[in-house]
């Protein structure tokens, strides 16, 4: 009897970020005090301009209707002008695809670029959605893992390890996600000049561009390698920057060929993103960055506040991330050890025991395709971070 679920959407495994989420959200709505470190999701509200400017919109009958499935030639134009301004990394409106939400560009890419079989280097610790995205494609997931003993940035030695005649793309995402590790100008110079030589696709993650730290920068790879740009793919989103989660709307920049297949993919696939929340994205990118600057302030300060939290309980190693809002701690000190009458020997038994005895939500390195770690997000309150980290701190002392 053949399977009521197809075989491809069978394996697909449920996003361990949102699924941590959605149980916290549960137990809190039952009346369980739960802190939530799982969810990738600032705590403060859209901005006012960029509320406005959708409710201006929603009030447009021309908003009303179907639009161009890639995007909004306003908005297509409003992500050429940011992207110069950003990263200095010049385009065409005919090379935007815009999607609902950074995860739809991460499908498309690969949906765009992969037949069966080809395989893409995935650095891990990697966002959970990429190698499921891959998946679906056709593709395969290659891991190369990089610990915390070389702050979880990949070398061009590992990668070359790890490549064979089916290589065709590389995952990069700089500011990480789950690790929040930022590379340096250096080493994405070698890595783009490596993808150039061996004629590797890049596909780029950029969507925590803007949130680093420490005087550190994110570097774009086409505007440090130039001549790779032919075979780049670069993701983005107002998700982060703007604490636009809920709005959806991403994009993927890329070869004019690559981006016309994508958008006549999209054109079957969902037609336009919604036209109230491409105008609100509009709003976000033709302001100025005053609004994560100020959210920045306080990234930075719960960032310092986890890390020294979490590296005062024995068994925690946790460096200082540089980037994004996402704390990467080894837990690998824990596991073997008693905690309640329970003992776990994984990082996913860990996180249950944190869970159920201590009622905070953390999520399992194995997510992330690195067991014994837990990543915790930052972007939530300084009292429930302190909190939170107290509570497990109790615990696991």
């Amino acid at each position: 009897m053949s399977s009521r679920i197809s075989a491809r959407i069978g394996a697909i495994s449920e996003s361990a970020t949102l699924a941590v989420d959605s149980k916290a959200k549960a137990l809190k709505a039952a009346g369980r005090p739960v802190i939530g470190f799982g969810a990738g999701e600032p705590d403060f509200p859209t901005p006012d301009y960029i509320v406005e400017a959708a409710v201006e919109a929603a009030r447009d009958p021309k908003n009303h209707r179907y639009s161009p499935a890639g995007g909004l030639p306003e908005l297509k134009q409003a992500i050429v002008d940011k992207t110069k301004r950003d990263s200095g990394y010049e385009v065409e409106a005919a090379q935007v695809l815009v999607t609902n939400g950074g995860k739809h560009a991460v499908y498309n890419t690969f949906a765009t670029l992969l037949d069966p079989g080809d395989e893409v280097l995935l650095p891990a610790p990697y966002w959970t959605t990429y190698p499921e995205a891959i998946l679906l494609a056709g593709g395969v997931p290659v891991e190369v893992l990089a610990d915390e003993s070389q702050d979880y940035l990949v070398t061009v030695e590992q990668l070359e390890a790890a490549r064979t005649d089916k290589t065709k793309a590389l995952l990069f995402c700089s500011p990480s996600n789950p690790t929040g590790a930022v590379d340096s100008r250096e080493s994405i110079e070698a890595i783009g000049r490596w993808a150039l030589e061996h004629d590797i696709w890049v596909i780029t993650d950029e969507i925590y561009e803007h949130l680093t730290y420490d005087g550190v920068q994110s570097t774009s790879i086409p505007v440090v390698v130039p001549e790779l740009a032919d075979r780049t793919v670069v993701l983005n989103g107002v998700a982060k920057t703007y604490a636009m989660t809920g709005w959806r709307v991403g994009w993927m920049i890329g070869p004019k060929d690559v981006i016309k297949a994508a958008t006549n993919l999209q054109s079957h696939q969902t037609s336009n993103v919604g036209n109230i929340a491409q105008r609100a994205a509009i709003a976000a990118l033709t302001n100025d960055l005053s609004a994560v600057e100020e959210m920045k302030v306080a990234f930075d300060r719960r960032r310092r506040t986890m890390v020294r939290m979490l590296n005062e309980i024995p068994g925690v190693e946790c460096p200082t991330p540089t980037g994004a809002f996402y704390a990467y701690p080894s837990v690998k000190g824990l596991l073997g050890k008693h905690i309640n009458g329970r003992t776990p020997t994984t990082s996913a038994e860990l996180a249950e025991i944190i869970l159920d005895e201590a009622e905070v939500a953390v999520v399992p390195g194995e997510a992330f395709g690195a067991p014994g770690y837990l990543r915790m997000s930052y972007a939530l309150g300084d009292e429930d971070l302190a909190e939170g980290i107290g509570r497990m701190a109790k615990l696991l002392s």
